[in-house]
């Protein structure tokens, strides 16, 4: 079937309410925008390595009312990360924001549906806002997902204030009744000289097979610090887009981590853009993957404003019929002079069928900089495999620390104990590590 002819009947059964003002002519001008891109194709650069027509010719279930999905608090206990008693939660059930299933414990933190939003206070904001990704990933699945907003969430961080709790976010799908096809959607804000930690995961309950085409937008005001971090570990039968997008409009720090170990296709987009001068960013990446997953990350760190600085490491750890991508893109524009920009992909192949693409990029028109962009793609070390081995340690063993000590880098730069001591247990799980190899005492 043309998946081009399926969305349009999606279109066409979407029960979406009636939206005026910037949401309403958002969503319509996506419509039209997808309908003219349609989907991405090979044939697009930035499409290469993944094809995700195949996703869009399957039947899928649309949920635009969460009264009809059978999901409790209980359905959500098998997600909940470690922490989660001193931490904001918010629930995405098959797309749609329940703040019914949420629980916000920070008096200085706002969390509204978004259409709601937009017609108090934060209607400027939103106005403003909302949809910037669009000028950077002009394509059909980002413009699909802006003409399906709806039950969207808006978080707002209140001026000169630090969140104590973490913003824990979890997408659930629900597949016990069918295929499901989920397009959240979130509006971050944090206000002048506030501080924010984000964590976002995702689960599929259910035999059924998931698609979701996620975007978060989040805007970082002046004297502003951001800590995100991204945890994808869901089902075999789960494929994603996901999109995170930052834009950094004074002088204000980012700290981002996203860790991918399993589903089907997951392409990540992490964009960063510097509007103000004097911005800093840090992005780290680990993708740990086995069987037949398939995880395109795509970055894009643009330099608007002079006297930024951004430091970004990916690393993977690629077996069996697994496909690792890397796609970052460093801008430095005619005005930022003084940039420093540095990037670093790092790659290490387990089996004979695994596969790595990578490719770092910069863009400069600016004379007056520091930048620089590397790549490494090999297998482990057998010097130090023998190393390990003449000290007595099996080879399952050595294969074990070397492989911990590579993915070292990435996790020490998750800042939330709990969260750091999750995330090493999980990879810990997918490189088959067992419990008394496990080095703790460098990432605690």
């Amino acid at each position: 079937m043309n998946p081009t002819a399926n969305i349009k009947d999606y279109f066409d059964q979407a029960v979406l309410p009636e939206t005026k003002g910037k949401i309403g002519s958002l969503r319509k001008n996506a419509q039209q925008l997808y309908t003219r891109l349609g989907i991405p194709t090979t044939k697009q650069e930035e499409w290469k390595y993944t094809r995700i027509n195949g996703l869009f010719s399957k039947t899928y279930q649309l949920t635009s009312d969460l009264s009809k999905v059978p999901v409790s608090s209980g359905d959500i206990d098998a997600l909940r990360l470690p922490g989660n008693a001193n931490a904001n939660e918010l629930v995405f059930v098959n797309g749609l924001f329940s703040l019914e299933l949420s629980k916000i414990i920070s008096k200085d933190l706002i969390v509204l549906p978004l259409e709601e939003a937009a017609t108090d206070e934060f209607s400027e904001t939103i106005a403003k806002h909302l949809g910037h990704s669009g000028h950077y990933l002009k394509d059909g699945i980002n413009a699909l997902n802006t003409a399906f907003v709806q039950a969207a969430a808006f978080l707002h961080l209140k001026k000169n204030k630090v969140l104590e709790h973490p913003v824990y976010i979890y997408h659930f799908f629900d597949t016990r009744n069918g295929n499901t096809f989920s397009q959240p959607r979130s509006l971050v804000h944090i206000g002048e000289n506030a501080s924010m930690q984000v964590v976002e995961t995702f689960f599929t309950v259910g035999t059924g097979e998931s698609f979701t085409n996620q975007v978060m937008e989040i805007v970082v005001e002046k004297d502003a610090r951001l800590e995100y971090y991204k945890i994808q570990n869901d089902s075999s039968e789960s494929s994603q887009v996901s999109t995170t997008h930052i834009r950094q409009l004074g002088k204000s720090y980012t700290h981002s981590v996203s860790i991918s170990l399993n589903g089907n296709i997951v392409r990540n987009n992490l964009n960063v853009i510097f509007e103000a001068d004097h911005c800093e960013s840090h992005l780290y990446g680990l993708y740990c993957l086995k069987g037949q997953t398939h995880v395109d990350n795509h970055t894009v760190v643009d330099n608007v404003q002079p006297h930024c600085f951004s430091n970004e490491l990916y690393k993977g750890v690629v077996d069996g019929k697994a496909t690792g991508i890397f796609n970052g893109k460093i801008f430095v524009r005619k005005d930022a002079q003084k940039t420093n920009a540095y990037q670093s992909n790092k790659n290490i192949l387990l089996s004979e069928t695994a596969t790595v693409n990578a490719k770092p990029q910069l863009e400069i028109f600016a004379d007056d900089v520091k930048c620089s962009h590397g790549c490494t793609v090999g297998s482990l070390d057998e010097e130090a495999l023998f190393y390990l081995r003449s000290r007595g340690l099996s080879l399952d063993q050595a294969r074990s620390l070397l492989l911990q000590a590579f993915a070292m880098d990435i996790l020490e730069n998750i800042h939330l104990e709990s969260i750091r001591s999750h995330v090493s247990s999980l990879i810990s799980q997918r490189l088959e590590i067992n419990e008394h190899d496990r080095i703790r005492d460098d990432i605690e």
